[in-house]
């Protein structure tokens, strides 16, 4: 019997919503590893511990939401059980 596959991992939606202009250089290390450069740029993330551990450092820097749900991409299984070629 083959193992099951546990659905992929869930995202989160992080923004950022303040300058880091005048921060300490290891908040803006973070917000650069959160793949943020500028005001009001986004990036969907795997909602993992090392992923809120980060966020915690520069919660007053950014926004969490819960990202929108993804279409299938083409070829996935589930795309198949719908009936698509």
């Amino acid at each position: 019997m083959a193992p099951r596959r546990q659905p992929g991992p869930a995202e989160i939606l992080v923004t950022q919503v303040r300058s880091a202009i005048g921060t300490k250089p290891k908040h803006r290390a973070t917000l650069r590893a959160l793949g943020l450069r500028r005001i009001g740029q986004s990036n969907v993330l795997a909602d993992r511990p090392e992923i809120r551990g980060m966020l915690a450092g520069v919660s007053h820097l950014v926004t969490v939401t819960q990202a929108p749900a993804r279409p299938p991409r083409r070829g996935d299984a589930a795309a198949k059980k719908a009936g698509s070629p």
